[in-house]
């Protein structure tokens, strides 16, 4: 079964996680969350605190070896955390290393810029981190999705069934080649 591999924290932003969560299970594509916090992490919605997803594993304790691609929820708080934590930022990076999907939306592109894998690619984020995306090298344009290798990225909630879409996509290409 395909397995694609969520990381996130307290603040991630709710409709982010849970909806392309949704999509993938809906397409029989499997999802595990992995965070630097053990038991539940709190969603972000409505300029307040969401509902709580239970932590699959603990980041420390993922084989990228055991996931088809990678899920970046933005929200403002969850990927800033993330981008200062080793553990997250060596995991987008051996994603990128195997080619395998990296799909973010929002702010969680920074943590793509935090593990230099988007210079000379064309992405797309919340407006506020286009400079950071463009200080890192990358093509910044403002659109639904971009797509550039393995990367998927989306601005806004907004775009999520796009983003969702996109990346559920690349998944079934690659079982496509792999069979």
């Amino acid at each position: 079964m395909t397995k694609v591999l969520i990381l996130a924290t307290d603040g991630f932003e709710q409709s982010e996680l849970m909806e392309p969560m949704q999509r993938l299970n809906d397409a029989d594509i499997e999802t595990e969350i992995a965070s630097i916090d053990e038991g539940e992490i709190k969603g972000w919605q409505d300029g307040d605190w969401g509902e709580s997803v239970s932590v699959d594993r603990m980041l420390g304790n993922v084989s990228v070896d055991d996931y088809d691609a990678l899920l970046l929820p933005g929200g403002q708080m969850n990927p800033d955390i993330l981008r200062m934590n080793e553990d997250a930022i060596d995991i987008v990076r051996s994603f990128d290393m195997r080619k395998k999907p990296i799909a973010a939306i929002c702010h969680a592109p920074w943590l793509l810029a935090e593990a230099d894998i988007i210079d000379g690619k064309t992405v797309t984020a919340w407006p506020s981190i286009r400079t950071d995306l463009t200080n890192a090298g990358a093509n910044v344009v403002d659109q639904e999705v971009a797509e550039d290798g393995n990367l998927i990225t989306s601005r806004n909630p907004d775009d999520i069934p796009a983003f969702s879409d996109a990346l559920i996509a690349q998944l079934q290409t690659e079982i496509a080649e792999a069979a």
